[in-house]
């Protein structure tokens, strides 16, 4: 296998998906403008690895050969690829920037995908030079152990973009499901009344947050809204629920939650830093 993988954005998403990629036997490329978050993200793949190995699950192949595959760069003009993935910030402007830097030194053909959760990615193909070799390529966190891959399609995406991808997560060892371009696509539309109504519940007062958990799990839910929001990180889940909202008209029933938003104002995202709606000192030291 000969084809090369670009991950942009060197954060939990991006680090996960690149690890992805090289165990599936692609050479694969990590960028970020941040050499400090490079570092980070080679760090990550290096302990997830050997954590899957000391498990037993890497079916045949070590942690080194997985990361002879891995190169880590912050240099943009070294993002040249056949398949290039983008998980940076959830802003359109900021994406669209990425991908015309990004397309203005690859081969027509490259694929630009977008890992993006909930924004439109009809609105970015359109703006980008041959928007037939754009689409969606949504993972969710964590990518090395979460199986679902959304491939998103607009109406400009052809065939041969659709099929490539789709054969691409299988190698990753991953289950693809296609779908067309809507708000939140399949999952995030569908799960937002699992995050929203529970925080309304909180927000009345009629349960709190451990407990909302422990009853939601204890009905066969393999992970609570708050625990899976602190997982998610809460800024990004607020920033699907808001698009959501805003792509759908602003239903009543799917308008973001207070609590959520002032964690986020709050710097309380969850997991990643620290305090969420629980706290995680110890994975922080």
């Amino acid at each position: 296998m000969n084809q090369t993988i670009c991950i942009c954005g060197a954060g939990t998403m991006g680090s996960g998906i690149a690890q992805v990629a090289a165990m599936g036997g692609y050479r694969t490329l990590l960028y970020d403008v941040d050499p400090g978050m490079v570092q980070k993200g080679r760090a990550g793949i290096e302990k997830s690895l050997q954590t899957l190995a000391e498990k037993k699950k890497l079916e045949g192949e070590d942690p080194p050969a997985i990361m002879s595959r891995l190169s880590f760069v912050n240099d943009l003009s070294e993002c040249l690829a056949d398949i290039i993935i983008e998980a940076i910030v959830e802003k359109p402007e900021v994406k669209l920037d990425l991908f015309h830097r990004l397309a203005a030194i690859n081969s027509a053909q490259t694929i630009l995908a977008s890992n993006t959760s909930s924004l439109s990615i009809t609105a970015l193909a359109e703006k980008i030079p041959y928007p037939a070799r754009v689409a969606g390529m949504h993972f969710f966190n964590p990518a090395p152990l979460m199986k679902l891959v959304e491939v998103v399609n607009t109406k400009y995406t052809d065939e041969a973009t659709t099929r490539i991808l789709t054969e691409t997560v299988r190698r990753m060892g991953k289950t693809p499901v296609l779908c067309k371009d809507a708000p939140g696509f399949i999952v995030n539309h569908v799960a937002r009344p699992y995050y929203l109504e529970a925080l309304k519940l909180a927000e009345e007062g009629i349960g709190d947050f451990e407990t909302i958990d422990t009853l939601m799990e204890a009905s066969g839910f393999k992970m609570g809204p708050f625990r899976l929001m602190d997982l998610i990180g809460n800024d990004v889940n607020y920033a699907v629920s808001c698009s959501v909202y805003e792509a759908m008209g602003r239903p009543e029933r799917l308008r973001p939650s207070p609590i959520q938003e002032q964690r986020v104002q709050k710097g309380e995202l969850g997991r990643k830093s620290g305090k969420g709606y629980y706290s995680y000192e110890t994975e922080q030291s």
